[in-house]
């Protein structure tokens, strides 16, 4: 069975100075994960209520950022112990997915 795995960032987390979304996607290709994709929101709130918002008059910073792949569910399970390492916040969701070619 395969699973969707969204995980949710703000723009501004960071590991050891690189985008965090980017240190996850290099850690998705590296554990094998067939494909991965980046997703930078115009506009969300989160567990804190507050707006974020990318806006003409405004210059935003801290918008949401959504990872998401598609995988094996067995291979997940690793790749995500590997991921939240990094993790100081966020929210990681995993559900069943349909695949088709």
């Amino acid at each position: 069975m395969h699973v969707l795995v969204r995980i949710f960032l703000r723009e501004s987390d960071e590991w050891e100075g690189e985008a965090l979304y980017s240190k996850i996607v290099k850690t998705l290709q590296s554990k094998g994960v067939g494909g991965a994709t980046v997703l930078k929101a115009i506009l969300g709130y989160g567990t804190t209520g507050h707006y974020h918002y990318e806006g003409i008059e405004v210059m935003s910073y801290d918008l949401p950022v959504v990872v998401e792949f598609v995988e094996e569910e067995q291979k997940v399970e690793d790749v995500l112990k590997e991921v939240s390492k990094y993790l100081k916040s966020g929210l990681i969701t995993v559900e069943r997915a349909q695949i088709w070619v």
